[in-house]
């Protein structure tokens, strides 16, 4: 069954998601075009996410390192340059949350998750390019995460400022009604970063902030009597309200566990928190193969959304490497049999559709947009090849 499904993925990767985005390339503005809608027009003239950016730059940089296929490379040499000359502020540094089509800052608010998202990136493009000024753009936004974005006093990474580093309050990563001080969600794509930037630089500083981040997840983040991940804090780390996320649990499950095994930690503590994870999520699995959204105050959302489903199958994946429990694979298989009968967009000229509501139909909503890359989908399809093998 194993290698059916990597097979599956690898032709996922190669046959649609690689080729759709290769059309989006923006050789006019440069970057990609910003926007495709739910009727599969692309917009030209749509914003230019940094988000958006720095997942693109990931993907054919990391899909590059996986297939050898010198027009991912060529791909992503063309959005690290964009990334490089139009999402850099070059008067107060960072990144720009949003760029208009032309590549002039729209909204130069800067936020730690999309500091860290360019990391990732820009850790990516290193290891697939070798381009010691892409590194050295990484290393500068470590440095001004950490000197502009970390809170000493509470031991949590701050989220939201303006262009200036002026501390605002936190819209762009806040949901559910709050306006959060601490997410979870930042602290686990700050860990991502750190971790691939840690990867390529062995550098100490990187990795002792990356194993604080580990252990805040566990001292913090985890609810150890219920093996959910709380979302939303106050800046004491107290919980504001009562979510579950079932997409960022699973997720940060494989992720925490990858930033372990790089840094050669040794914890049952940590251990146990990644499979529990893994096993807690279990719960929320539908019949169909699926998994839902989240839960607010005990009342659940049933949208399958594209991202969650993809994210759940490498977590299990990951999950069974560490426990070897062959009921681990028969989730995954329903979760791809799903994912690919339904998530996956059968129109020419389609990607994946943004989610399935609750009653089976897709969300008629942008398929590309700022949000959405082929970061979460293209990553799965590249850790089922990477991790399975021929």
């Amino acid at each position: 069954m194993v290698y059916e499904l990597r097979k599956k993925a690898e032709e996922e990767l190669l046959n649609h998601i690689a080729p759709f985005w290769l059309k989006l390339i923006d050789n006019e503005n440069g970057g990609f075009y910003g926007e495709v809608s739910y009727d599969l027009k692309i917009n030209k003239e749509s914003v230019k996410g940094g988000i958006q950016t720095s997942r693109i730059l990931w993907f054919f940089s990391a899909a590059y390192c996986v297939t050898k296929n010198e027009e991912y490379k060529k791909a992503a040499t063309h959005i690290y340059e964009f990334l490089r000359d139009k999402l850099f502020d070059k008067e107060f540094n960072g990144v720009y949350w949003m760029l208009d089509y032309k590549g002039n800052p729209s909204d130069t608010r800067k936020h730690i998750y999309c500091q860290a998202f360019a990391i990732y990136a820009l850790s990516e493009y290193y290891k697939a390019t070798a381009d010691k000024e892409a590194l050295d753009l990484a290393m500068n936004l470590f440095s001004l995460i950490e000197s502009k974005g970390f809170n000493k006093e509470n031991s949590a990474y701050l989220e939201e400022f303006d262009r200036e580093w002026n501390i605002t309050p936190n819209e762009m990563l806040s949901e559910n009604g709050v306006i959060a001080e601490i997410t979870t969600n930042t602290h686990l794509h700050v860990l991502e970063g750190y971790t691939t930037l840690y990867e390529v630089t062995k550098d100490s500083r990187v990795g002792e902030r990356l194993k604080e981040l580990i252990y805040t997840f566990y001292n913090k983040i985890y609810d150890k009597e219920e093996h959910y991940l709380k979302i939303f804090f106050d800046n004491k780390w107290n919980t504001i309200i009562d979510v579950k996320s079932y997409g960022h649990d699973i997720e940060a499950s494989w992720l925490i566990d990858d930033a372990y095994k790089l840094l050669g930690l040794k914890d049952e503590n940590i251990e146990k928190m990644i499979v529990d994870i893994a096993y807690k999520i279990k719960e929320q699995i539908q019949e169909d193969g699926s998994l839902i959204n989240e839960a607010e105050n005990g009342v659940k959302d049933f949208t399958r959304v594209w991202w969650v489903q993809v994210e759940a199958m490498i977590g299990y994946l990951n999950a069974y490497e560490r426990t070897h429990d062959e009921s681990l694979l028969k989730i995954i298989d329903k979760l791809m049999t799903y994912t690919m009968a339904t998530m996956v967009d059968p129109r020419e000229g389609g990607e994946w559709y943004w989610s399935i509501e609750a009653d089976g139909k897709p969300t008629e909503r942008s398929v590309i947009e700022p949000w959405k890359a082929p970061y979460h989908n293209g990553r799965f399809c590249l850790e089922f090849i990477k991790r399975i093998g021929e």
